[in-house]
């Protein structure tokens, strides 16, 4: 059997990008959090995300359970799967679920860094840590419902790069995920106004558009008042790095574009 891992802390999106990286490779298998995921769909296992506590969760995760690892070591074997990703927090994580699984060694491992960039995981991040959002690589209508606190939505559908449905993704919260604390659109539009505030060019920031999901952008329609001969590309610039600085310092959110419009230039003395 050929076994792929893909490892990285919680919440930086492995669930999300594990689908990709399976039709990548063609492998027709996942384990994550304790399911078994064969061809987009759950067929043995139970959820980690399921469980009422976070230690529970570890453990469910890592086949801790005798009869849950027994249940998926045979749902393995009856759909004869020779290419299987597993998913974990760290490379010890994903080497004790094949231990468990007993479909040691792992061949090939993956950082989810390898795959992700910087921006897309500061947001992934940023979405856990303020919503609790944890996703689940199954289908809605597969999702128990009432396991829950709360179903957050439907996830979205996963394409490949010929624009092939591979698989969808689902939302959810699971109980185990602690306090929230929630940024209202209001405040990330304001970080950008603030951004700004002391800059002698820029006389007003209208228009704030603010997008956190996948990749992290910001665009904007400044006013700006300069005197002759400025350069507009610098201005410009400069506010790009301000605003990705302010949201870097405040949410530890790197933004993977930053669009500035200028609506209105006046030139001074003209």
């Amino acid at each position: 059997m050929d076994v792929f891992a893909l490892y990285g802390p919680s919440g930086t999106g492995k669930s999300t990008s594990a689908l990709e990286l399976a039709h990548k490779h063609k492998i027709n298998a996942i384990i994550d959090d304790g399911l078994l995921i064969y061809k987009g769909r759950k067929v043995a296992g139970t959820s980690a995300k399921y469980e009422r506590t976070t230690v529970q969760a570890v453990k469910r995760a890592i086949f801790f359970y005798e009869a849950h690892a027994a249940e998926v070591r045979q749902a393995i074997r009856d759909f004869h799967i020779d290419r299987i990703l597993l998913l974990g927090t760290s490379r010890k994580m994903v080497d004790r679920i094949a231990a468990a699984l007993e479909i040691e060694p792992i061949s090939t491992y993956i950082s989810i860094e390898d795959i992700r960039s910087s921006s897309e995981i500061k947001a992934a991040l940023y979405t856990r840590r303020t919503a609790g959002q944890h996703v689940i690589p199954i289908p809605y209508i597969q999702v128990e419902q009432d396991f829950f606190r709360r179903l957050i939505a439907r996830g979205k559908k996963i394409f490949s790069s010929k624009k092939e449905v591979i698989g969808e993704t689902t939302i959810v919260q699971p109980d185990f995920g602690g306090g929230r604390m929630h940024v209202t659109e209001h405040v990330l539009r304001k970080l950008v106004t603030l951004s700004c505030k002391d800059m002698p060019e820029v006389e007003n920031v209208s228009k704030i558009n603010v997008t956190l999901n996948d990749l992290p952008s910001v665009s904007c329609e400044v006013h700006l008042n300069v005197s002759r001969g400025t350069s507009l590309p610098q201005v410009a610039h400069k506010i790009r790095r301000r605003v990705y600085d302010s949201y870097v310092q405040h949410l530890n959110i790197e933004l993977h574009h930053i669009h500035i419009h200028i609506g209105r230039l006046t030139i001074a003395g003209v």
